[in-house]
């Protein structure tokens, strides 16, 4: 959602927001290191794929926009 994505479930709007896209994207990490080694096969795959893509919106979205 804070990379404007997908709409503000109350305002209905898409809102870019990228330092706190950053900052989730940052904490989606932190999960994924606390938690190696006690996720599923899928499980650990599923979040790898989504910081994947996560991160590679974020680079994109930052070189858009110039920061």
């Amino acid at each position: 959602m804070a990379l404007g994505e997908v709409p503000h479930p109350v305002t209905n709007a898409r809102q870019e927001d990228l330092e706190q896209a950053r900052y989730l994207i940052d904490v989606l990490g932190m999960l994924q290191e606390k938690t190696k080694g006690n996720l599923t096969p899928e499980e650990a795959d599923l979040l790898e794929g989504l910081l994947y893509e996560l991160r590679m919106k974020y680079v994109a979205k930052t070189k858009q926009a110039g920061v």
